[in-house]
């Protein structure tokens, strides 16, 4: 294998798929991309309503936080990608960009250049959509995005449901068409990241036009220890390739890590770069006393509540003896039906303070969450879950070092709920929830409650203590390594680690602050901006 490279790619996930394809662009620079996981060649990633027998293979990884004072000291697992594609591989699909709001917050608190008038060209640049089009929308990018073939009647029944909600409760839920139109307001179906029937991640996408490519080597099973220096300089990484000792590979020129809010800046502290005094603690020499690194933790979280339905019409069951060959079948010859969906077809944003924003998202899923609890020896159960998601981010934890050991995991403070507007928040988007259940256009699916269930009362104290008892992750953590000009900004405003030269984050943690919505699509787009910094930097 060559050793050396001109750019070295550090996680193989949306982003880091989309950055090396479009450095390979120029012929003249050679990308190794390298990922930990094994490839995407799992039927199940293919299938986009398969993604839920990849949980727990090898394929994820189960981060597990500290106890959480403001969850009952609960320790919160947050599940993350380990496959080429990342996140994008194993998750639902779901094409939202986040609020203009978002990204006119990062300008007005220092990131000059990333405004929403600043990011949507990248947006649009990135995105193929079979449908929208005009000043908001792509149609000739490599992610596609497309509207799910395939609808649930628990779906369609909750577009109606929720627009009755609003009507009895005086709030804007209009059906939306587009939640990455001029509004992100209202309830409607999501568009996916879907092509064809099959799932269209940055590794299926972006990195499959670009195979063949001589200038692009992608290396699965590559377990990345650390970024190699000389003085203050990158110039390689420390790698364990399947079944080998560590190696060093080098980059002529850059190094970018594209591994995700948790291994991206543990990956900087275990080179070197981070608080001064804890990496010393750990025996860790200092390249760069940066106080950031690992600050800042975000991410959404949701409190589960759950319908319980008058049959067996929901997802349980379906992948099961005669369903899962009907709709193995169905998908196999004409990649439509059951299988074609991302299962979570419809939702929310919803604006319950008045401000204008959306402070909560919906997604629907046809089945409980106490389904989940099966392997724990529980059974399942008929559902249909709109568990409201915490859009807000007031909260903020911090990832650090375990020990210098590269294999142990990162140790995650989350922290969540510990602003009170986060909570109160939450507690508003359980509260509409739970009518959602309620109204009409449900009433023929929907017998009763089983989550928060009748024995928990619509007061706040009530609400409160089962918010905290029952939240859990959303598997969108951000802001680790934020971008900014402060003392606490560990990127540049062109995604250059500060205090070192020759290395870049270009993934989620550089977000400064977790923006409204899923975080694939800004992920990428942040991706695209990486790929146009290093290449105008005469790479």
């Amino acid at each position: 294998m060559q050793q050396t490279h001109d750019v070295i790619v550090v996680g193989g996930g949306a982003a880091g798929c989309a950055l090396a394809a479009r450095l390979s662009e120029n012929p003249s620079i050679h990308v190794l991309l390298l990922e930990e996981g094994p490839p995407d060649n799992s039927l199940f990633i293919k299938m986009p309503g398969g993604y839920f027998k990849l949980m727990g293979t090898e394929r994820t990884t189960s981060h597990e936080s500290e106890p959480v004072s403001g969850a009952k000291n609960r320790r919160i697992g947050v599940m993350q990608a380990r496959t080429l594609g990342g996140g994008l591989s194993i998750n639902a699909m779901i094409y939202i960009r986040g609020q203009r709001e978002d990204y006119d917050g990062w300008k007005a608190d220092g990131c000059t250049g990333w405004g929403w008038d600043d990011v949507l060209p990248w947006f649009r640049k990135a995105e193929g959509n079979s449908r929208l089009a005009g000043p908001l929308h792509g149609t000739q990018g490599p992610l596609k995005v497309t509207d799910t073939g395939y609808r649930h009647v628990l779906s369609e029944a909750f577009v109606r449901a929720a627009q009755e909600t609003g009507e009895v409760l005086g709030l804007h839920l209009p059906y939306n068409h587009d939640f990455n139109g001029e509004s992100q307001l209202g309830v409607g179906f999501y568009q996916t990241m879907i092509d064809s029937g099959e799932r269209a991640s940055t590794a299926r996408t972006y990195l499959r036009s670009a195979a063949g490519r001589p200038n692009l080597t992608v290396l699965t099973h590559a377990k990345v220890s650390r970024v190699l220096f000389e003085g203050r300089r990158a110039v390689g990484v420390a790698v364990r390739l399947q079944g080998g000792a560590e190696q060093r590979l080098l980059a002529r020129r850059e190094v970018v890590l594209t591994a995700g809010s948790l291994i991206s800046p543990k990956l900087l502290m275990l080179s070197g770069i981070g608080p001064g005094a804890h990496l010393q603690e750990h025996g860790i020499e200092v390249v760069a006393d940066t106080p950031g690194v690992g600050r800042n933790y975000q991410d959404h979280i949701v409190a589960p509540v759950d319908g319980q339905l008058t049959g067996p019409i929901g997802l349980i069951g379906q992948d099961k003896g005669l369903n899962a060959l009907r709709h193995g079948s169905q998908w196999w010859l004409f990649r439509s039906g059951l299988l074609s969906s991302n299962l979570c077809e419809a939702g929310g944003f919803l604006d319950l303070d008045g401000d204008g924003r959306a402070e909560i998202q919906i997604h629907v899923l046809a089945a409980a969450s106490t389904s989940w609890a099966v392997s724990k020896g529980m059974p399942p159960v008929h559902g249909l879950s709109v568990a409201p998601c915490l859009l807000t981010s007031h909260s903020r934890g911090r990832i650090s070092l375990r020990s210098a050991n590269p294999e142990d995991r990162p140790r995650l403070d989350a922290n969540y709920l510990s602003h009170p507007a986060d909570l109160a928040n939450l507690i508003r988007g359980v509260r509409v929830a739970r009518r959602f259940l309620q109204a009409p256009s449900l009433g023929p699916y929907v017998s009763g409650e089983i989550l928060p269930g009748s024995a928990v009362g619509d007061d706040e104290a009530t609400l409160e203590d089962y918010v905290r008892g029952h939240a859990q992750n959303a598997f969108h953590p951000a802001g680790t390594c934020a971008m900014g000009t402060g003392r606490h900004a560990v990127v540049d405003l062109e995604l250059r680690v500060r205090g070192v030269e020759g290395l870049r984050v270009a993934d989620a943690s550089v977000m400064p602050t977790l923006i409204r919505g899923n975080t694939t699509a800004p992920t990428v787009m942040i991706a695209e901006r990486a790929a146009d910094f290093l290449l105008k930097g005469n790479l």
